[in-house]
């Protein structure tokens, strides 16, 4: 199992002073189901002492992107249009080589947060 951010995410979450250890706990979280499974390989899940939402992509079950983060108090969830760009993308992922993320790795648009086997 694999877990990485996306480079806007890294931003993001640098910005909200959310940390990778509390990002690799709340990966965890999620592959224990307590996340909202939003279909399609999107889940929602609560951060920071319930003040952010992360956006997490999943590929079955091997790997897991952070990709989107929001404030609570900016905005109550993602709409519909949104989703449905999240289900695209987490299909995407899916189709990835081990070349594809390793290219992704190398330019920065990931960044690895564990590889556990």
């Amino acid at each position: 199992m694999r877990a990485f951010k996306t480079a806007w995410f890294r931003k993001a979450a640098k910005k909200a002073l959310i940390g990778d250890a509390a990002l690799k706990a709340a990966i965890l979280e999620v592959i224990q189901g307590q996340a909202d499974d939003l279909g399609g390989g999107v889940f929602k899940k609560r951060l920071n002492d319930n003040l952010h939402r992360s956006i997490v992509l999943a590929k079955g079950g091997r790997y897991w992107v952070f990709a989107y983060l929001f404030a609570k108090k900016d905005r109550a969830n993602i709409d519909l249009d949104e989703l449905a760009d999240f289900r695209r993308l987490a299909q995407a992922y899916g189709r990835m080589t081990d070349v594809e993320l390793a290219s992704a790795l190398g330019q920065g648009d990931f960044q690895e947060l564990f590889h556990e086997e």
